[in-house]
Order: C-alpha cells, then sequence, then structure tokens
C-alpha cells in the first residue's frame, strides 16, 4: 500500500514524496536516530539500496544511464534554488544514475553522503588523495566507507608531475611562490581525469565558505571550468546542494544524523585541505582563514572551482577600482604595498600611524569618519 512519508533534513527544509511498499529493513550498521522534530520513517531511511554506492559500475549499467538532458539549466537553477538539499540531491542522482558522483574532501561535505544516502538512490562517491593529507583525514574516509557499506573512489596526482615538481622546488614551495602550482598538481589535474568520466558531479561548495570569491554559486549548472564524458564544452553538470545553507546549518544535520566527521573539526579546523596549507582558526575567525593563511584572501583558491569564483572576483576587483581612499583629507594619504614597505623598513622624519584598509568594504567605508579625526589629532599634537 502506498504511503506518504517525509524526509526532512535539520533546518533545511523538507521534502514530500510518495513511495511504494516498504522495502526490508537493511541490517547495516548505520542508524538513523530517533528524534521527535525529525520526522524521517525508519523504512524511507534505511532502504537496502540506499547503502550500497557504484564504486566501478559494470558496462551494462553505465550505458544504461541517461544521456545529459537538454534543458535550461539557468532556467532549472532558479527553481531548484528554494529547494532542499535533499531535493537537489534526488534530482541529481535520478537524472544521471551512475554518470554523477560525489566530490568528497574529508570535511563537512560528507553531509552530501547522508543526503545521497536518504534519497534511497544508488551513489558513486571519489575523492582527491593529494598525498599531503592529515591522519584525521584518512580515518575519516574509512570510517565514512564503513558507516555507509561503500567504497570510495580515491583519485591520485600523476607520479612523475608530482616527483618533478618536488625535485625542483622543494616539498613547500606553495609557500614561497604561492599554492596554485602545487594545487594545479595535485588536485586540479586529478579532478580533471576523474571529470571525464562522468556526465554530472556533486560537491559541497557553499556560498558563505568565501564570502570574496563564492557568491557565484548556483545550486545546478553546466560546469564552466571542466568537461565530462562526452568531452567539449557543456559535457558536464556541476550541482551544488549545498550552495544556500550556512556552516551551523550543515553542522546541525551532522549532528542530528550521527554522521562521522574529521576529528580536526573538534581541535578548531573548519575548513580542512593539505596538511601543510590547513590550519585552526580563533574564534569568530572566518574558515576560509585557515587555508593559505600567507597569501591574501582574493586568492584563496584551489582551482576546483574556479568556474564559480571568476565572476565574483571580476565584481570585487572592480569595486576596488571605483572606490578608493578619501583624497580631499590632507591629513590622509593612500599608500601602495612598495611604498608601505618602504615606509616600515626605512628611516622616518615624523610619527606616522598606518591603517590597512580596505575601500571598496563598507565597514572600512564606515570608519573613515574617525580615521580622519585620528590624523588630525594626530597631527595638531606634533604642531
Amino acid at each position: 500500500m502506498a504511503a506518504q512519508s517525509i524526509l526532512a533534513s535539520a533546518n533545511l527544509g523538507a521534502w514530500r514524496r510518495a513511495s511504494a511498499s516498504p522495502a526490508p529493513v537493511s541490517t547495516s550498521a548505520h542508524k538513523v536516530p530517533k528524534v521527535a522534530v525529525f520526522p524521517i520513517l525508519r523504512h524511507e531511511a534505511k532502504r537496502s539500496v540506499a547503502l550500497r554506492a557504484i564504486a566501478a559500475p559494470e558496462a551494462d549499467v553505465a550505458s544504461s544511464a541517461p544521456a545529459i538532458p537538454d534543458i535550461d539549466y539557468n532556467a532549472l537553477a532558479k527553481d531548484l534554488d528554494k529547494k532542499s538539499p535533499l531535493e537537489i540531491m534526488d534530482h541529481a542522482l535520478a537524472n544521471f544514475g551512475p554518470d554523477a558522483a560525489i566530490a568528497f574532501s574529508g570535511a563537512e561535505d560528507v553531509a552530501l553522503i547522508e543526503y545521497a544516502h536518504l534519497t534511497g538512490r544508488p551513489y558513486r562517491v571519489f575523492s582527491l588523495d593529494t598525498g599531503r593529507l592529515n591522519a584525521e583525514t584518512y580515518r575519516l574516509f574509512d570510517k565514512v566507507e564503513k558507516h555507509y557499506g561503500i567504497r570510495i573512489e580515491y583519485t591520485f596526482p600523476d607520479a612523475q608531475e608530482t616527483m618533478d615538481l618536488v625535485r625542483e622546488k622543494g616539498m613547500f614551495s606553495f609557500y614561497e611562490d604561492g599554492h596554485q602550482e602545487c594545487c594545479r598538481v595535485r588536485k586540479v589535474r586529478p579532478l580533471r581525469r576523474q571529470l571525464t568520466g562522468l556526465k554530472a558531479w556533486i560537491t559541497g561548495q557553499r556560498k558563505d565558505q568565501s564570502p570574496g570569491t563564492r557568491q557565484a554559486v548556483p545550486v545546478v549548472q553546466v560546469d564552466p571550468a571542466f568537461e565530462g564524458k562526452a568531452g567539449g564544452a557543456g559535457s558536464l553538470i556541476k550541482y551544488n546542494p549545498l550552495s544556500n545553507v550556512t556552516s551551523s546549518e550543515v553542522w546541525n544535520f551532522l549532528r542530528v544524523m550521527g554522521v562521522p566527521t574529521n576529528e580536526l573539526h573538534a581541535c578548531g579546523y573548519i575548513s580542512i585541505g593539505c596538511e601543510p596549507c590547513t590550519r585552526a582558526v580563533l574564534p569568530n575567525q572566518h574558515e576560509r582563514e585557515g587555508r593559505w593563511w600567507w597569501e591574501e584572501a582574493t586568492g584563496k583558491e584551489c582551482g576546483l572551482h574556479s568556474g564559480n569564483v571568476v565572476e565574483s572576483a571580476a565584481e570585487q576587483a572592480q569595486r576596488e577600482a571605483e572606490r578608493d581612499l578619501w583624497d580631499t583629507d590632507a591629513h590622509v594619504e593612500a599608500l601602495s604595498r612598495e611604498q608601505l614597505a618602504a615606509l616600515a623598513d626605512g628611516p622616518r622624519d615624523k610619527a606616522t600611524l598606518v591603517v590597512l584598509y580596505a575601500p571598496w568594504c563598507p565597514y572600512s567605508q564606515a570608519m573613515e569618519e574617525s580615521y580622519s579625526e585620528l590624523a588630525r589629532r594626530t597631527v595638531a599634537g606634533y604642531q
């Protein structure tokens, strides 16, 4: 007998769907906790088919997967923008089957795997093993595989390319000339190879991860940076089910569902990548401040999601070009990076107060009057 069930995610929206007769309850160790405010019916959340990810789909299964639908993905993104992550995940798996896979980094994006599990559909998970991950991340991979009864498809950098980079520049060259080259070898190129076997991939990108560079993250899009199985532009679809979700909402969901998480999160780590490029952050610091902390904030992207960075970064550059420090105040002077370095290193013939200021930032703009008044008082004090 058909039954109506509710699949709800903590504070992330609810989804109603009709279902057939309940399948037998799986004997997997994965348990869905009973929570009064979290009405997930046991037979829906634990259908045995959800416990099996397809690590290496057989040829006849892959060949029967649907082709990329010829639809307007901009319109679809608008339609799905108000949907819950569960609905967006279900849309991806329903339309692409074994030709879609979840990209799992070993951080809070484990929520994606839980959502895939709750849809009751088969799913695939892959991860980029850069060779520089934390031990805690490797332990999480093992926990996730056992928790869901799946096998993660690990992708590795090209051995010769990695060896050439390290032999030429050493183990920590990114501290001196930026992280882009290392990320290109260890992450971007392996990802590119992985994606050529897919028609769609599912990521854990959120807009609040990096307000300066990740505001252009639709819930679904034609991938602007990578190619899929068919090759060429437009051959890969990218889903971002968590785009409109906040970090706190993701963590509410993980705690309620009892999902395994990275041990580093309990040590002050929020955004987790490779061990040399990741550190804990202090209370109230933004999560991206724990990544590539020796570089400017606008460069804190590894290249995996460059297609979602270009537009927002360009808008930020435009704001910087249009807005400079107020130039009508005789006591305040704008300094270039070179002038600041010379001022710090060289002799000074007068007292100087330097303020690091972002002219495009509304919070800095609100402080202009205070800075100007402080400059006038400082000058008056030395006259």
